[in-house]
C-alpha cells in the first residue's frame, strides 16, 4: 500500500475462528484476504467452551497444512481475547467470513464489541463464492459423525492429516 510521503506500510490482518476443521470455506476467505493484505495471520482459538471434535493442536496443524504453500499466511494458535492477540502482534484489521444473514448479525455484534475495547481495530467482512457459501464447521463435523462424504468440504492437505 502506497502512503502520501512515498514511504510503504506493510499491511497485515488476523482471521481467527475455531477452524474445528478448517474447509473450503474458511479457505476461500484466506485467498481472498491475501489478495488484500501482505500478510495474513491464521489464529486458531482454543476455544474450550465450544467443546471441538478436534484438539486445539489438531486444529492447528490442519491450518498449517492446509495453507502451506501460502507465503503470505502464518498459523498461530491462541487462547486470549481477539482484541489482546491484535494489539499484542500490533494488527488493527480482524477478518471475518459471512455466508449469510444469520451470520451478519452475530459478526456485526462481535465486530462492535471489539471496537468498544480497541477504537482502532477494525473488522474487514468478506464473503465466500457461492460454491463455499454453505460450507461451515458445523456441517464437516455432522457429516464426520456420521461417517458421511465430507472430502470435498476440506482441503485435501486436511484430509491427509486426519488419515
Amino acid at each position: 500500500m502506497q502512503v502520501n510521503n512515498n514511504t510503504t506500510t506493510y499491511r497485515k490482518a488476523i482471521y481467527s475462528g475455531t477452524f474445528d476443521p478448517i474447509t473450503n470455506g474458511h479457505m476461500d476467505i484466506i485467498k481472498r484476504a491475501t489478495y488484500i493484505f501482505d500478510e495474513v495471520i491464521i489464529a486458531v482459538a482454543k476455544s474450550e467452551m465450544k467443546s471441538p471434535m478436534f484438539s486445539h493442536e489438531k486444529r492447528v496443524a490442519f491450518a498449517q497444512a492446509a495453507t502451506k504453500d501460502m507465503q503470505k499466511v502464518k498459523v498461530i494458535g491462541f487462547d486470549t481475547l481477539l482484541v489482546d492477540l491484535a494489539s499484542e502482534l500490533k494488527i488493527n484489521t480482524i477478518i471475518r467470513g459471512l455466508r449469510a444473514v444469520s451470520d451478519f448479525e452475530y459478526e456485526l455484534q462481535m465486530g462492535y464489541a471489539n471496537s468498544s475495547i480497541n477504537k482502532k481495530l477494525e473488522t474487514l467482512y468478506l464473503m465466500p463464492t457461492l460454491e463455499n457459501a454453505f460450507v461451515s464447521s458445523t456441517i464437516v463435523r455432522e457429516i464426520i459423525r456420521f461417517n458421511g462424504k465430507f472430502e470435498h468440504l476440506v482441503p485435501q492437505k486436511v484430509l491427509e492429516c486426519m488419515q
